[in-house]
């Protein structure tokens, strides 16, 4: 793995989603070469810990480090899969609107020395945001990128001293079905859990979000705090999460029980193992037609492949 070290940029530099799509061609017009990076920026908004992050990095930069445009705001924000709600990817918006992501507190606890209760408040005083751009995969075949703002998981774990034997993380969201009409519905076992090995927890690429496109998450998108793992299909990224706790065995997840010859819990981005139903060889880009090849652990291959070195794919898919 490459040695990373921190880079600081004034909050005042951020960049507005009108100025992250036109920023490509005015720095291909000032002739600015794109540097490759999994993240984009990091925006500093309180006293931060050492976090490992990329050195070769643009501010406000409009593509990924593939040079792949950012998809737009208001497509990120209106087209979600988000079960809760409704199934309907372009009815989650209107559906979430009642749902209230303040107050919010969230519990972090199982094996760890100290575990806690965080408010919201002390989440965004503790820890620093950075500004990442990273891809993401559904497993339905299509995909987005996204310059999401949030923090890395493994700051919060270390905050609670996870115990040795804790080899699994599990995550759950809030159960609220008078706010979320999807959670009254039948064939579902709600509250959603999700999970991770403690390795992937840890890993400098996960990271909890608070934002995107340098606003707060709104509800559609998982406020006020939600999982991101790039290089796992997107149903991994749990959202508006209540708990975390860490546990010796694997967690159950729900679509892993829902339908587990569909859905395995490591649900890493793989073109060479397909789904049942469908390939996975190709995925489509949202606000496009193209169909592109998909790329192994979705582009993240050098930092991530080595998590999963000896083990068969195929069977821990």
């Amino acid at each position: 793995m490459p040695v990373y070290h921190p880079l600081k940029i004034a909050s005042s530099e951020i960049t507005s989603e009108d100025t992250y799509i036109n920023r490509r061609k005015f720095m291909t017009a000032a002739g600015v070469s794109a540097l490759g990076a999994v993240l984009a920026a990091c925006v500093p908004q309180s006293k931060p810990e050492k976090v490992s992050i990329p050195t070769d990095l643009k501010v406000g930069r409009s593509t990924d480090e593939l040079n792949d445009p950012l998809t737009p705001f208001d497509v990120v924000t209106s087209y979600n899969n988000f079960y809760e709600f409704t199934t309907d990817k372009e009815g989650v918006a209107r559906l979430s609107k009642n749902f209230k992501p303040l107050p919010w507190s969230i519990r972090v606890d199982g094996l760890a020395h100290k575990p806690k209760t965080f408010s919201i408040e002390d989440i965004m005083k503790l820890f620093t945001t950075e500004e990442r751009i990273y891809r993401m995969r559904c497993v339905e075949g299509w995909s987005m990128v996204i310059p999401w703002n949030g923090f890395t998981l493994a700051q919060l774990l270390k905050k609670v001293e996870p115990m040795g034997s804790a080899k699994f993380v599990r995550f759950e969201t809030v159960m609220r079905p008078e706010e979320m009409p999807g959670q009254k519905r039948g064939g579902f076992p709600f509250p959603y859990q999700e999970g991770l090995t403690i390795e992937e927890a840890m890993h400098e690429l996960t990271i909890l979000s608070t934002g995107l496109y340098g606003k707060e998450l709104l509800n559609q998108n998982g406020a006020p705090l939600r999982l991101v793992v790039p290089w796992k299909y997107g149903f991994k990224s749990i959202k508006s999460i209540v708990r975390i706790e860490l546990v010796e065995k694997e967690p159950e997840t729900l679509w892993s029980s829902v339908a587990p010859h569909e859905y395995g819990f490591y649900a890493n981005v793989n073109p060479r193992v397909p789904h049942p139903r469908w390939s996975q060889a190709t995925e489509r880009r949202i606000g496009t037609l193209e169909r592109r090849p998909t790329l192994m652990f979705n582009g993240y291959e050098a930092e991530v492949g080595h998590l999963y070195a000896g083990m068969d794919l195929k069977m821990n898919y």
